[in-house]
C-alpha cells in the first residue's frame, strides 16, 4: 500500500513539474467555462476545475508566447515573432471605464461572439482580461491573458472579450498590412475564413478522433 500511494505521488509530481515547465502559464492559463450566467468579469471555473494546456488550446489555433512586456520596444523575442509572421502594423488600446469613449456600449460588443477575417493578435503590456474560444465541441474556453501574455486567435475562430474584475487592461494590437478590425457576430459560418478555419481545425481533429 505504502509503494502505492509513493507511485501516485510521484505520478503527481511528474504532472505538477511538467505544468510548470510551461513558463507561458505564468500569464496565460486556459479552462473549460461553466454555464453560469453570473458576471461576464469572474473567473467561470467549472466545478471542479478544467484547466487545459496551451498546447491543447494551439490545436485550435490558437498560438501563443510570454513575452518581456517591460521592454517591448527593444525586445529581440517580439521583433522576431512580427517579422516570422509578417506583422507590420502595430498599435496600443487600453480598456477601461476611464479611458474608452462608450465604455459599457463596448464592452457589451466585445463580449457578443464573433470571429473575424483576419488574425487578431493581443499582446498584454499592462492588467488582464479574458478571451473566451470554442473548442471543437461547441464548449467555451475561457483564457486568461495577464501582463506578458500574446495570443494569435487564428481568422474564423469564434471568439469574444471581457475585461476580468480588475477592470483593466492595456493590449498591443499587430496586423499583417493594415488593420482591418470588423466584428461578424454569429452566425456567419459561410465565410470564406470561417470555412478554412472549420477545415483546417475543426474537420481535421474529428479525422484524427475516428483514427482514419
Amino acid at each position: 500500500m505504502w509503494v502505492r500511494r509513493r507511485c501516485m505521488t510521484e505520478a503527481m509530481s511528474e504532472i505538477v513539474v511538467e505544468r510548470c515547465c510551461d513558463e507561458r502559464e505564468e500569464v496565460i492559463q486556459a479552462w473549460y467555462m461553466d454555464d453560469s450566467n453570473e458576471d461576464q468579469r469572474l473567473p467561470h471555473h467549472k466545478e471542479p476545475k478544467e484547466f487545459i494546456s496551451l498546447d491543447k488550446l494551439a490545436e485550435l489555433g490558437v498560438l501563443s508566447w510570454r513575452l518581456d512586456a517591460d521592454n517591448y520596444e527593444t525586445d529581440k523575442e517580439l521583433k522576431k515573432i512580427r517579422e516570422l509572421r509578417g506583422y507590420s502594423y502595430m498599435d496600443f488600446c487600453e480598456v477601461c471605464p476611464e479611458k474608452m469613449a462608450n465604455y459599457e456600449e463596448k464592452i457589451k460588443s466585445f463580449f457578443e461572439e464573433h470571429l473575424h477575417t483576419d488574425e487578431e493578435i493581443r499582446y498584454i503590456v499592462a492588467g488582464s482580461g479574458y478571451f473566451d474560444v470554442r473548442d471543437h465541441n461547441e464548449a467555451w474556453i475561457r483564457v486568461w491573458l495577464k501582463k506578458g501574455g500574446m495570443i494569435v486567435l487564428p481568422a474564423g475562430i469564434y471568439h469574444r472579450f471581457t475585461l476580468d474584475t480588475n477592470n483593466y487592461i492595456k493590449a498591443m494590437r499587430l496586423f499583417v498590412g493594415d488593420p482591418v478590425w470588423t466584428p461578424f457576430n454569429r452566425p456567419h459560418d459561410h465565410l470564406p475564413a470561417r470555412k478554412e478555419y472549420v477545415e483546417t481545425f475543426v474537420h481535421k481533429d474529428a479525422v484524427e478522433t475516428a483514427g482514419v
